[in-house]
C-alpha cells in the first residue's frame, strides 16, 4: 500500500482534546485498511493552529491569553501596536473589528448596537453573520488600526459589505466550533479520495467548515478548467453539507501550507504579504540577478515575491547611471560594459580586442569618457583609470583589551617552546656544544676508595 499519500494526522470527534494514537507494532501488515493506516500514522498535531490558537478554545481563558496565542502561532498575525499609546488604544469607540477564521481568512464585522464597544476585546470568540447561517471566529484587530485598514481598502464604516456580530460565543457555540475543526482534516482526506476516483486533475488544498456546521468550503488548485459538477454531488451525499468550491492560485496555496524560504525565514505569504503583485524577469535583470529558474522560483514554482521589494530602489538608481549599451573609445580600442552596480554607482568594462582585461569605473568617470568621445577625443587606458578610482582601504578597528578581558586572537598566536632554552642542543644543531652540569642536588655521590688518602 502506498502510504506516502496519506497525511500523518488524524482527528477524533471529542469536545476538548484529542488523544494521541500510538503506532502499532505490526507496521508491515498489508491487510490494514486505508483508515487504519491513517489512524496509525497519526501524531499529536495542533489542529487549532489554523485558527490562531495553541490548544482547544475554552471560555475560562481570558481574551488576553488568546491574543498572546495568536502572536506566537497564527498566520498573518495582526500586531496591536497601538496599545502602547493611550490616545490610540484598541479599546476605542470604533464599532468595526476584524475577525480571524481559518489560516489567512479574515474579514471586518460591525459590533452589535445594543452592547458597548468596550465590552469586546482582541481575542474574544464571537458569532458573526454569514451568507447562510452564522460562523464563529476570533477578534484579531480593533480600534484605530481597523479604521486605517478600512481607509486603505476604500471601505466606509457603514458599508453594506460589512456584516454584523451577533454576540460573544457561548459554550454550545464553542463545542460545535471545536467539532467542525476536528472534522476538517478527515473531510479533506476523504475529498481527495473522491476527486481521485473521478479522475479529476485537481488538488484539494484545504477545507473550511462553517461554525454552524451547515456549509463547507473546499479550496483547490488546478492547471486547467475542471468540471466538478459530479464531484459536488458526491460531496453533498458524503458529508451532508452545502458545498462551495473555490479555486486558488499557486501563491495562495503556499500561503495556506506555509514553509521556510531560501532566506531561512518563514514565507512572506504566510507572515505579512496580503496582495500578490505580478513579478517579471525584468525585476531580476534590473537587480543584476542571475536568471536561474531554480534560484528565482519560490516554493510555489513562481518567481519570488521578494524580487519586487527592491525593484523601485534599483529603478531609481538606474536613472542616474550611464547608458549600459554605450561603447567607450580608448587608446587600446573599444570597451563594452559587462556589469553594472547601480547602488555603488560602478560599471565594469572589458576591451573587445583584449580578452581577459577588465576595468571597474565609477559613473562619473564613464560620463567624462563619453563626453570626450563626443568631442572627438580618445580616453587613456581604462585599467589605469580603475586603479585611480579605487578608494583606499580603511584599516579595520583593532580589539583592545579593556577591563581585564582576554585577547580575541590569543589562540592564533604560535605556542612558545617553554621546555627548551635558547642554548639547549637541538636536533641537527652544534654537536660540539657542552652540556650544562646538573644541579648539585641531583648529582650522584662519589664514593672514595680505601687506598685514597684522606685530607
Amino acid at each position: 500500500m502506498d502510504q506516502d499519500i496519506l497525511r500523518k494526522t488524524s482527528y477524533r470527534d471529542q469536545k476538548e482534546e484529542r488523544d494521541f494514537v500510538p503506532p502499532r507494532e505490526n507496521e508491515g501488515n498489508e491487510d490494514e485498511t486505508r483508515d487504519e493506516v491513517f489512524a496509525r500514522l497519526a501524531t499529536d498535531e495542533n489542529i487549532y493552529n489554523s485558527r490562531g490558537l495553541s490548544h482547544a478554545p475554552k471560555l475560562e481563558e481570558t481574551a488576553r491569553d488568546r491574543y498572546l496565542q495568536m502572536g506566537c502561532c497564527a498566520q498573518m498575525h495582526s500586531c496591536q501596536w497601538t496599545d502602547s499609546f493611550p490616545g490610540l488604544s484598541a479599546q476605542s469607540d470604533f464599532p468595526v473589528v476584524q475577525v480571524r477564521f481559518k489560516n489567512t481568512h479574515k474579514d471586518f464585522f460591525r459590533l452589535p448596537e445594543n452592547e458597548a464597544p468596550e465590552s469586546f476585546r482582541t481575542g474574544d470568540i464571537v458569532v458573526v453573520e454569514s451568507t447562510n447561517g452564522h460562523d464563529t471566529g476570533v477578534i484579531c484587530l480593533q480600534g484605530e488600526l481597523v479604521r486605517l485598514q478600512l481607509k486603505k481598502r476604500n471601505l466606509r464604516q457603514d458599508a453594506p459589505e460589512i456584516r454584523k456580530i451577533y454576540r460573544k460565543a457561548r459554550q454550545n457555540d464553542v463545542d460545535k466550533w471545536t467539532e467542525t475543526i476536528q472534522a476538517e482534516k478527515e473531510m479533506q482526506r476523504r475529498a481527495r479520495v473522491l476527486a481521485a476516483q473521478l479522475g479529476l486533475s485537481m488538488k484539494i488544498n484545504n477545507v473550511e467548515i462553517q461554525g454552524d456546521h451547515t456549509k463547507a468550503i473546499f479550496y483547490y488548485t488546478a492547471d486547467d478548467r475542471v468540471d466538478f459538477r459530479q464531484l459536488i454531488k458526491l460531496y453533498a451525499e458524503e458529508f451532508k453539507l452545502r458545498i462551495e468550491m473555490r479555486q486558488i492560485g499557486a501563491r495562495q496555496e503556499s500561503g495556506i501550507l506555509g514553509g521556510i524560504g531560501a532566506c531561512g525565514r518563514e514565507l512572506c505569504c504566510v507572515t505579512f504579504l496580503h496582495n500578490f503583485s505580478s513579478v517579471g524577469t525584468h525585476a531580476a535583470r534590473v537587480q543584476q540577478v542571475s536568471l536561474n529558474p531554480q534560484k528565482l522560483a519560490g516554493q510555489c514554482s513562481k518567481l519570488k515575491c521578494c524580487l519586487n521589494y527592491e525593484y523601485e530602489v534599483y529603478t531609481d538608481a538606474m536613472k542616474s547611471m550611464p547608458d549600459q549599451k554605450a561603447i567607450l573609445k580608448t587608446e587600446k580600442g573599444e570597451a563594452r560594459c559587462i556589469k553594472i552596480d547601480p547602488l555603488r554607482r560602478r560599471l565594469t568594462y572589458a576591451y573587445v580586442e583584449i580578452p581577459g582585461s577588465y576595468a571597474e569605473l565609477t559613473a562619473e568617470q564613464v560620463f567624462d569618457i563619453l563626453e570626450r568621445n563626443r568631442n572627438g577625443q580618445v580616453a587613456s587606458d581604462l585599467v589605469e583609470m580603475s586603479k585611480e578610482s579605487r578608494k583606499p582601504v580603511q584599516p579595520k578597528p583593532e580589539f583592545r583589551q579593556v577591563v581585564g578581558q582576554d585577547d580575541l586572537t590569543r589562540f592564533d598566536k604560535p605556542k612558545e617552546n617553554k621546555g627548551r632554552n635558547k642554548g639547549e642542543k637541538r636536533k641537527g644543531g652544534n654537536k660540539s656544544e657542552k652540556k650544562r652540569p646538573a644541579p648539585a642536588s641531583l648529582q650522584k655521590p662519589v664514593l672514595k676508595k680505601n687506598h685514597e688518602k684522606q685530607d
